[in-house]
């Protein structure tokens, strides 16, 4: 229930443009997802995930993974500055993880 009112507050604060389009960020118990979204058009930009890689270490160290694929995506799509949207989750951990690796490769948020 807290993690469903966090997700709607963070949501609402939230908004995607094609100037700094939005960073969403879906962690589960097997896998990262990011993905760069356009709110206005209703689309994505860049996408990365772990399903269907053969990327072997520890949850945190996926997530990193991730960050850093999808900061090398959004260079290829020429997207600098991006909205970070951790949905339900607190920032830390992983969380943390693909943040610090996506900003470590150029990404700005």
């Amino acid at each position: 229930m807290k993690a469903e009112f966090r997700s709607n507050r963070t949501r609402a604060k939230i908004h995607g443009t094609a100037d700094r389009p939005r960073l969403s960020v879906n962690i589960s118990n097997m896998h990262v997802t990011a993905q760069i979204i356009d709110d206005d058009k209703g689309a994505t930009l860049a996408y990365a995930t772990t399903v269907g890689t053969k990327q072997k270490g520890s949850k945190t160290e996926l997530a990193a993974f991730v960050g850093s694929e999808i900061a090398k995506k959004a260079k290829k799509a020429k997207i600098e500055k991006v909205v970070f949207d951790r949905g339900a989750r607190l920032y830390a951990g992983r969380m943390k993880a693909l943040a610090e690796a996506a900003r470590k490769e150029g990404l700005e948020f």
